[in-house]
């Protein structure tokens, strides 16, 4: 429980930080939307790692988007506005089993009820309610870690 108060305090110091700083947006640091490769860090507040191959998303400019999860593969079409309203379709995934089919559920579970985006810098924050749902970061060989390779 403690763990969990200290995560959330944790996320809105960093929104609220994020929210006041004059760099936030800057078309200089900010990845487009459309074209870049955006892997997943956080689903729900928990860290998930950072892996090359699995839990990723691409949105193209035909309003579709794909990715993998797990271990399946996912497509949808999706509409997006220039207020940074989010709307993805119904997402068509490959049925095979992984282990860990439980994250890549709840990955498609927010993309599916993601309402707003935000792009700060090499991050792709989703939106539901006012709340941080999924948190992604685009691919960027310069930014992973030795360790993030590992995972």
């Amino acid at each position: 429980m403690r763990k969990r108060i200290f995560s959330t305090t944790l996320i809105a110091a960093v929104v609220l930080f994020a929210a006041c700083c004059p760099c936030r947006f800057s078309r200089k640091n900010a990845k487009p939307l459309v074209g870049t490769e955006w892997h997943l860090v956080q689903l729900q507040g928990k860290d998930v790692g950072y892996a090359l191959d699995k839990f990723n998303v691409q949105f193209a400019a035909d309003g579709s988007l794909a990715g993998i999860g797990a271990c399946n593969r996912f497509t949808a079409p999706y509409t997006s506005t220039e207020k940074r309203a989010l709307n993805i379709g119904t997402i068509a995934s490959t049925r095979r089993y992984c282990p860990d089919q439980e994250v890549e559920q709840k990955m498609f579970k927010e993309l599916d009820e993601a309402a707003f985006y935000e792009i700060d810098g090499p991050m792709l924050l989703l939106l539901k309610d006012g709340e941080i749902r999924a948190i992604f970061r685009a691919k960027d060989e310069a930014s992973v870690t030795p360790q993030d390779k590992t995972n």
